[in-house]
């Protein structure tokens, strides 16, 4: 059964040390809630991006919310690149777990299905497979002269996204972006902001109903409204441009970030 909770409530819900999955920007980034867990003074977190990070990755980094990240990338795409992220990685204060999107989805897949790993192709002879000691190089079982690389399963404990509307049924409409709702399925429980609550069943309509996730894995929803500000939210409203500049120019020292922190508005 989902629960139906306040925003600070779902904060709450979410501990310290946690594996915490997160959308990408643009599509349904959580970064109203992502705030409220840095107000909580959240820590020692393992992030995984599916597949990509952005500014509320980069804003848990600078935080010192973080111990661990699992991405393929963090960008604030035109804004530039993600300040407190490079500052983490130069001085090495997270432990950067660097991936692919293709091994990012290969091991939430496995997750999925209920397996201990996914066979994937391409990174055999690349820097990235010498760095991952949870990947391996294994023969083709069809095919002992093949050599295939593997990847762990990625089993977040909590899986964090914003979305346009649930129902009261816990059903929660995502439309066309299948990664969030990959993200979803791999993970332990999800938690989801929406826009805003429908009164009617959202799987009722046969042509929608493809974009909904149902209830079954949905463990709580919180309606806040214009919870994926700055970064923007498919389909309801575009990224704010000039706000994801200033934070990128503020973040470009520790007390610039400080001070964004402090002086930005909240988006609840």
């Amino acid at each position: 059964m989902t629960d139906f909770v306040t925003p600070r409530e779902m904060a709450e819900m979410i501990p310290s040390g946690c594996k915490l999955g997160l959308a990408p920007d643009d599509y349904a980034a959580a970064p109203g809630l992502v705030r409220m867990l840095i107000d909580r003074g959240i820590r020692d977190l393992h992030v995984v991006c599916a597949p990509i990070g952005g500014m509320q990755v980069d804003m848990l980094i600078g935080a010192g919310a973080v111990a661990t990240l699992e991405t393929s990338a963090v960008s604030l795409g035109e804004a530039g690149g993600a300040p407190c992220f490079s500052r983490a990685v130069r001085d090495g204060s997270i432990r950067l777990r660097d991936a692919t999107c293709p091994a990012v989805f290969a091991g939430l897949t496995a997750a999925e299905k209920g397996v201990p790993f996914m066979p994937i192709r391409g990174i055999i002879g690349s820097d990235v497979l010498e760095k991952r000691d949870d990947w391996k190089v294994t023969s083709n079982p069809f095919d002992d002269g093949e050599k295939i690389v593997v990847v762990s399963a990625i089993q977040p404990d909590v899986a964090l996204f914003h979305a346009p509307e649930a129902d009261r049924f816990g059903n929660v409409r995502l439309g066309r972006r299948r990664e969030t709702m990959l993200l979803a399925h791999a993970s332990k429980r999800a938690f989801v902001t929406v826009e805003r609550i429908s009164e009617t069943s959202l799987l009722e309509d046969e042509k929608m109903a493809a974009g909904v996730l149902p209830a079954i894995y949905v463990s709580a929803v919180a309606q806040l409204k214009n919870g994926g500000w700055p970064t923007g939210l498919y389909a309801e409203y575009p990224r704010d441009g000039q706000e994801v500049e200033k934070y990128a120019r503020a973040a470009r020292s520790p007390e610039g970030f400080q001070a964004y922190m402090r002086g930005a508005r909240s988006a609840a």
